[in-house]
């Protein structure tokens, strides 16, 4: 008689490596359009997110797995956007040309890119804490005391900031909207 038995192995489990990049890779798309409404230019935005993957790795035990992921990203491209920002507010501009997509479609997709880059031209004159309230609630539809939770903020400075920066877009696309009648 044999004191061997065969115990079957457990089914592997992706190790947390495995399982922060596939959601990142999920979201991947929602962290690059979040970098763009954050105000990032278009030629950064790849090296954001690769920073936003590195940071998302690094934290990734503290992440809840109960919680949604998008709430969580947000608060790490907020946080990386604005070191960002700070840097090159810092840095001396050599002149830097960004070249959109020229290439032609039909007025449906020209009449939505317009409309597209008014409002990230109009988000672009909100001041960043306030366009983050703006773009997390009104845009990403996340609940406001999340907004609160996720940026480490009061839920009534939550709503104060939301409240003026939907008056500063209101009147940034105005404004621009008139520029561009003038001209």
């Amino acid at each position: 008689m044999s004191h061997l038995r065969l115990v079957p192995s457990p089914t592997p489990q992706p190790n947390a490596d495995e399982a922060c990049l596939d959601a990142f890779q999920k979201e991947l798309d929602y962290v690059y359009r979040t970098l763009r409404r954050l105000g990032t230019a278009a030629s950064e935005v790849d090296d954001l997110a690769q920073e936003v993957f590195l940071a998302l790795r690094r934290c990734w035990n503290d992440y809840d797995q109960g919680r949604p992921l998008r709430p969580f990203l947000f608060g790490i491209s907020f946080r990386i956007a604005s070191a960002y920002e700070r840097k090159r507010r810092r840095e001396v501009a050599f002149g830097v040309v960004e070249v959109g997509d020229v290439g032609p479609g039909p007025d449906d997709a020209l009449q939505s890119k317009q409309a597209r880059a008014l409002v990230l031209a109009a988000l672009e004159r909100i001041p960043l804490p306030r366009r983050a309230v703006l773009v997390m609630h009104d845009i990403d539809d996340v609940p406001v005391s999340e907004v609160a939770s996720t940026l480490d903020i009061p839920l009534f400075t939550v709503y104060s900031r939301l409240r003026k920066a939907r008056r500063e877009l209101e009147a940034a696309i105005r404004r621009m909207l008139k520029e561009a009648d003038a001209r």
